[in-house]
């Protein structure tokens, strides 16, 4: 979200900037998880089933939205050509997940089968390590806002709370003398 919110504040800069300083748009697009990606499940799990398992997971209920790359990178560029700056975009992702399912449909897809209480002797166990710090049930791609249609039937614009520059970069300037003095308590403010 920090990250978020220096795109806020260089796209108001750069509006309120002479022409001949910058023609730069900045804008943002918020998406779910994009299948086979660095950050995805499905390589961990796929690793996982390759080597006997178990499939590590952090919560049965736990769900996720989930794209392909080619959608992904299709409406990121779609989202660039209506963008006009300062803009935070949200992706369609259609139904979430649950990734226990997903787990299971894995398991499935080699040939393999779970091994639970009522199949012990199966190929592959699911193992439910526990929720991380700060780890959600459920994926939320809007904080405080609510999404507003454009022109693309898979593309929304979030309308959310937005410091002005001036008062997000004095905040900025705080959180970083917090970080250089590991004062962890500032930088959470």
């Amino acid at each position: 979200r920090v990250a978020e919110l220096i795109f806020q504040t260089y796209a108001e800069k750069s509006k309120n900037s002479p022409k001949s300083i910058t023609s730069t748009i900045f804008s943002i697009v918020r998406f779910g998880n994009v299948l086979g990606s660095s950050g995805s499940v499905i390589p961990l799990f796929l690793e996982q089933i390759e080597s006997g398992g178990p499939i590590t997971l952090t919560h049965k209920e736990i769900i996720r939205y989930f794209m392909t790359i080619e959608e992904a990178a299709n409406l990121v560029l779609n989202a660039a050509l209506i963008a006009k700056g300062g803009e935070l975009f949200l992706l369609d992702m259609g139904k979430p997940t649950k990734i226990y399912s997903l787990a299971k449909q894995m398991i499935a897809q080699h040939g393999l089968t779970l091994k639970d209480e009522n199949n012990i002797n199966g190929d592959i166990e699911i193992k439910i390590t526990g929720l991380r710090p700060g780890e959600k049930l459920y994926e939320e791609l809007l904080i405080d806002a609510e999404a507003i249609p454009t022109k693309n039937l898979n593309i929304f614009r979030a309308k959310e709370k937005f410091f002005s520059s001036k008062n997000f970069l004095i905040k900025l300037k705080k959180m970083e003398n917090a970080l250089l003095n590991e004062n962890i308590s500032e930088v959470l403010l």
